[in-house]
């Protein structure tokens, strides 16, 4: 639980894609290990107590569906924002969406893409907990979810400005 004047974000990268021939990019539905993948994020942020107050949501099908899967595992209903500024977003895009966030959410999601999403977790990221930064540096694959806890209101942050508590891949198991 986040008190005082801090607060949560969320990155969420969207699960597993399928490429399916003539379908265009931002059509993309999730592979079925995206289907798989995705209850399996969602059930990580509810036993992390990390249940968002606001999900700012890529307009593409697989971020979508992404959302789809996670929420039905939040026993929670959370408001959503589909935001195309989230498709192909640079990380400095993303952070310009952040700080447009109300003050009243204390925890936000963003659910996007690669590279912005690990990009704007680095660009944020003064510092970690464990080796947290090391394995976002290497990777932040397909259902990734980074933890950032952010000091002051979304309107004023910087980069470097945050501490990312957790980096983690959940995985669904195969039937």
């Amino acid at each position: 639980m986040i008190s005082g004047s801090f607060r949560r974000l969320v990155v969420l990268r969207h699960a597993k894609s399928a490429w399916p021939d003539n379908v265009a990019d931002h059509e993309r539905p999730l592979a079925p290990r995206g289907r798989r993948d995705a209850p399996a994020a969602g059930r990580w942020l509810r036993r992390a107590d990390c249940v968002p107050d606001l999900v700012v949501c890529s307009t593409a099908s697989r971020t979508r569906q992404t959302w789809d899967l996670v929420s039905d595992e939040l026993e929670a209903t959370t408001p959503v924002t589909h935001d195309a500024r989230l498709y192909e977003a640079s990380a400095g895009e993303l952070l310009g969406v952040v700080r447009d966030i109300p003050a009243h959410v204390r925890t936000l999601m963003l659910i996007g893409h690669n590279p912005g999403a690990q990009d704007l977790v680095l660009m944020l990221a003064g510092e970690a907990d464990g080796n947290a930064l090391e394995r976002t540096r290497t990777k932040f694959p397909t259902s990734a979810i980074a933890v950032l806890c952010l000091p002051g209101p979304w309107s004023d942050l910087e980069p470097g400005a945050a501490r990312l508590t957790e980096m983690v891949v959940p995985r669904g198991s195969k039937p």
